[in-house]
């Protein structure tokens, strides 16, 4: 179960740099056994680059939630279980040519990843457990 985090972690987090950011997600979805997403009543929220159509993931709930202003002040985090993220989000991305975004900063950066090269990187952590 993961753990609140206070707002001296959440500062100290929101000052990594993209891999630092990158690293401590894929660490806390694996270790916390869950991906968070922000979704609306019409699914789950996206982010574009120039090249791709992305969904945002978070490590935890805040960081989620801190997403949640401007015209998406109407989404809610929600919590996708490690298992449930590897047997149906992967190939559902893939199916729908989507790319995932990695815990974007407040300039909308983050590393973007296909679908099965994040899955890799989620492997090889839990492997590491």
């Amino acid at each position: 179960m993961a753990t609140t985090l206070s707002a001296e972690q959440i500062a100290t987090i929101n000052q990594y740099d993209q891999e630092q950011r990158f690293n401590y997600c894929i660490k806390e979805i694996v270790a916390n056994q869950q991906v968070w997403i922000l979704k609306d009543e019409h699914g789950c929220v996206m982010l574009n680059t120039e090249e791709d159509d992305c969904v945002p993931v978070w490590p935890n709930r805040e960081f989620a939630e801190a997403w949640a202003t401007g015209e998406w002040a109407d989404c809610e985090a929600e919590a996708i279980s490690f298992n449930k993220w590897r047997s149906r989000w992967t190939q559902g991305l893939e199916q729908d040519d989507l790319s995932v975004v990695v815990f974007p900063n407040d300039n909308e950066e983050g590393v973007v990843l296909f679908p099965d090269e994040f899955d890799f990187e989620l492997n090889k952590q839990n492997a590491r457990r």
